[in-house]
């Protein structure tokens, strides 16, 4: 983890794929609604998002990707101009190792997560961003994680606690 503080500085749900379907052809065209605040429920996933209770225990029911690595990447593409929306993540921290909570139990602001893996990019980043994306993101495309606590997630301070399981 870096000096920085810990925080939520997007926090994004879209009701659609643009790419899960879509292998093949052209991805689809919903937006990643930019919200102030989001609801996530335990063992359901974000009110409102695409992947609301997507199957029983899935493994991506919130996903959170690093505004550190947001920024880096647009070094790397600045041509594209990014907006941190394009990585279809739902919660953009600051602050935090993403990668350290796989595997663990975690809180932030009052909700519980069970990190589960890293959320891979796949062959679309190249698509949306630029030729090599996918590559540049190995190792840092973010986490996925299920929701354990049902409650409310706002912008701001993320209020990190880690859990010791097992």
């Amino acid at each position: 983890m870096n000096s920085e503080r810990p925080a939520l500085k997007h926090l994004f749900i879209s009701p659609q794929h643009n790419f899960v379907g879509h292998h093949g052809g052209e991805p689809g065209e919903s937006v990643m609604e930019d919200l102030d605040g989001i609801v996530c429920e335990a063992g359901s996933g974000i009110v409102g998002d695409r992947y609301f209770d997507h199957k029983p225990d899935y493994k991506g029911q919130i996903t959170f990707f690093a505004w550190e690595t947001f920024l880096e990447m647009r070094q790397v593409f600045p041509q594209k101009n990014l907006e941190p929306w394009v990585f279809r993540r739902n919660i953009i921290t600051s602050g935090l190792d993403l990668n350290e909570l796989i595997g663990s139990e975690f809180e932030v602001q009052g909700v519980r997560f069970a990190g589960t893996e890293e959320a891979r990019p796949c062959d679309w980043m190249n698509r949306v961003i630029g030729d090599g994306a996918r590559t540049a993101l190995e190792g840092r495309g973010g986490l996925r994680a299920r929701i354990l606590s049902t409650g409310p997630l706002r912008k701001g301070p993320a209020d990190l606690h880690v859990f010791v399981c097992g």
